[in-house]
């Protein structure tokens, strides 16, 4: 039996240094936990929408797409208010080990006096959906710059989005979301919470800036289905980051997409590393070694690659797992 509780927890271990979600958020001098994905459900209580599992979603079709869950509201669900104009930060587990790719958040009015009870997927009404913040390559090449999600990283893991003060007061979804492009198919982490903003303005978002999820992306989008290994990456300059176009309302920051996301897939020559579960390093790959920063690099059954480039050092976290650190 405790053999089988420690590979339980070696496993845990494992899941929470590869990928995750947003755990917590803060405005105004306020916390709030979110759910704890591996615990049980019952007593749970919190603004955030329940959600299992700290692997990604890997299908832009994915019924799961709209809060990584099955878009019901939790049991004892919570809602929390904010003021239009509010900064809100969400916090990821740390540290967060996926630096290339964007930033996105979104808001969803519900319909009726709470969100709660309001499934958030792929029902009409959900075509509520709209873009408020983003930040995808802030500078350099897709094939060495800086992302937002590089950003988030620097910044404690963390995401700071400002309410638009043009938002019309209302019971809101928000859902903060990166998205992974160190490996094929991306990685989405999408989670929502419940707000209700107050002291909004009256600009309502238009049809062209709503969308549904699942609805918002496809499989093919250039966003997610660019490859930032090949040859060509190593020359762009911009990146179309996936979605709607941002809300009117909303201030455009370093890294918003220039491009719509219907624009040409880049070519797909490609110099990716062979484990696809690995970060990219923001250098070429050096010959001393093969696996980039984040990347795993050993564990029971590991068969890729075991030294990291430099100055990195292969680091244990679990008999399961060990990381370019």
């Amino acid at each position: 039996m405790f053999g089988l509780v420690s590979l339980a927890i070696a496993l845990a271990a494992q899941r929470v240094a590869a990928h995750g979600g947003v755990l917590s958020y803060s405005w105004s001098g306020q916390w709030y936990n979110g759910w704890q994905p591996y615990n049980s459900p019952t007593g749970q209580t919190t603004i955030q929408r329940p959600w299992s599992t700290y692997n990604p979603i890997q299908d832009a079709t994915d019924s799961q797409l709209a809060c990584n869950d099955d878009g019901t509201s939790g049991a004892l669900q919570l809602t929390a208010t904010v003021a239009a104009g509010t900064k809100i930060t969400a916090y990821w587990n740390q540290v967060w080990p996926h630096p290339y790719g964007p930033m996105l958040t979104y808001l969803a009015q519900c319909p009726g006096s709470t969100c709660t009870g309001v499934n958030a997927a792929g029902l009409k009404w959900a075509r509520s959906f709209f873009k408020i913040d983003e930040a995808g390559l802030i500078s350099g090449t897709v094939y060495s710059g800086t992302w937002g999600a590089g950003q988030m990283i620097n910044q404690n893991s963390s995401w700071t989005t400002t309410i638009p003060s043009s938002v019309p007061s209302g019971n809101y979804l928000i859902r903060f979301e990166t998205i992974a492009l160190h490996s094929l198919p991306a990685q989405l982490y999408p989670e929502c919470a419940q707000i209700t903003i107050t002291g909004g303005g009256s600009l309502a978002p238009t049809s062209s800036e709503l969308v549904t999820f699942p609805g918002g992306y496809s499989n093919s989008d250039p966003g997610l289905t660019v490859d930032i290994y090949s040859n060509a990456a190593q020359t762009m300059t911009s990146y179309p980051i996936p979605g709607p176009p941002l809300y009117a309302g909303a201030t455009p920051r370093a890294g918003t997409s220039p491009v719509s996301s219907s624009s040409t897939k880049p070519a797909s020559t490609s110099t990716r590393p062979a484990s696809s579960s690995s970060s990219a390093s923001s250098t070429p790959v050096p010959s001393s070694g093969t696996v980039p920063q984040y990347g795993q690099c050993g564990g029971q059954g590991w068969t890729g690659g075991t030294v990291c480039i430099s100055p990195y050092k292969c680091t244990v976290s679990n008999p399961y797992y060990s990381q370019c650190l």
